[in-house]
């Protein structure tokens, strides 16, 4: 490990090989790129052609509740700005793979690429190979620049701090609540919804060379559901090709917003066929197998914290999400989304006690890391599994967590 780590106060499970992926599922990977980068693109025109009045207003205002106006304005004039790095989380399921959340601010990058170094030069063939995720960040910085990392995301400075020295004395990691402005390029690594913390967030945003943009809405899970949303068929119908289209439908898991504006009688909520949320509520632990989720722009949107499942938490835990989130849609949208089950595998683990080798019944998250170039081509350059016990319903690193890379071999 580098001497001052790679994630603060976090520790987990080492395995002795990468994690193996099929033929089938290295080459979904490979080609997942591209048709995420489209959806990402509609999304921003979806956006911007409802703030606009040439689409439905409820998608922007939905898409801009809780938002400063400042931001709201500048996310609509940044036309041709879009993130340069996208990392799907793709649950591996008995069908496929499941998309449970699209991040444009992803942790992992450093972790990721040390990884990548340590498992090429043991000899592994592993995607994008040692150099791989270096290279994917250098290439959102060509002539270096300023990783911006806020006290909110602090857990993942040593991670950039190593990455920065990896790549040499033109990048540097500084605190963003401390960057005194300036002309070199910047790599935004914070959310948005925390510009209150960074005394010249407004400054930074409307600079043209920080990457991601500040375009809150693309860093909301809303989403995933308003893709399923019947009044937007049409919409996706005509800005997705359908090759892309159908790959898109069967990755992500059918959602909602959860909007607590009354349902006409003689109407149903899509699949759930009940009148209201309040209903949904008072589901069964057999009928709610289904994730409530903090959409963005909050400090509970990541790290699995703004997460409920809800077969695994009691009816009364349940009822009391669902009020919740109906009650926070006017500032703090929630979704809602069928639980993608993903299935149990078997890897190996060294014992952090004795160092014997062992065999982890888990279920897997991969998070394969796509890259943006100059001409808008994605390239894939790497991929971190998360492996967690097969009884947890949450997957995210954790200490009794497998971290590894996976093999394109």
């Amino acid at each position: 490990m580098p001497a001052d780590g790679l994630f603060a106060d976090r520790e987990w499970l080492w395995s002795p090989e990468p994690f193996p992926l099929a033929k089938g599922q290295r080459k979904v990977l490979e080609g997942l790129g591209h048709p995420l980068r489209r959806f990402q693109e509609a999304s921003d025109e979806i956006y911007r052609q409802s703030g606009e009045g040439k689409l439905p207003r409820w998608i922007s205002e939905v898409l801009d509740a809780g938002k400063p106006s400042w931001m709201v304005d500048l996310q609509r004039e940044n036309r041709n700005e879009m993130p340069n790095v996208i990392r799907p989380d793709l649950l591996l399921t008995e069908d496929g793979f499941a998309v449970s959340e699209l991040d444009s601010v992803p942790g992992g990058i450093g972790v990721l690429a040390w990884l990548s170094q340590c498992y090429a030069q043991a000899g592994f063939e592993i995607f994008g190979g040692e150099k791989g995720m270096l290279d994917g960040f250098q290439s959102l910085l060509p002539k270096g620049g300023e990783i911006l990392v806020s006290e909110e995301s602090a857990d993942y400075r040593p991670e950039m701090e190593w990455l920065a020295t990896q790549l040499g004395e033109r990048y540097r990691v500084i605190s963003a609540e401390e960057w005194a402005g300036g002309e070199e390029e910047v790599y935004r690594f914070f959310e948005c919804f925390d510009w209150e913390a960074i005394p010249r967030a407004k400054e930074l945003a409307q600079r043209g060379s920080v990457t991601p943009p500040f375009k809150p809405h693309l860093e909301e899970k809303m989403w995933l559901a308003l893709f399923w949303s019947p009044a937007m068929k049409k919409i996706w119908e005509k800005e997705l090709r359908g090759s892309h289209l159908k790959r898109l439908r069967d990755l992500i898991p059918y959602g909602w917003v959860v909007d607590p504006s009354e349902i006409p009688p003689h109407a149903a909520l899509p699949r759930l066929e009940v009148g209201s949320w309040d209903e949904v509520g008072e589901f069964s632990q057999k009928m709610r197998r289904l994730v409530l989720k903090v959409s963005g722009f909050h400090e509970l949107a990541w790290g699995s914290r703004g997460v409920v499942i809800g077969h695994d938490v009691s009816g009364s835990e349940w009822q009391s999400a669902m009020t919740s989130a109906q009650g926070n849609f006017d500032y703090q949208p929630w979704v809602l989304q069928e639980f993608a089950e993903a299935k149990v595998i078997e890897h190996p683990y060294f014992d952090p006690e004795t160092g014997e080798r062992l065999i982890m019944k888990g279920r897997v998250r991969l998070c394969p890391y796509y890259f943006v170039d100059g001409e808008g081509r994605t390239n894939l350059k790497g991929c971190l599994a998360t492996i967690v016990p097969a009884d947890k319903k949450k997957i995210h690193g954790m200490r009794d967590g497998i971290l590894v890379p996976c093999t394109a071999s």
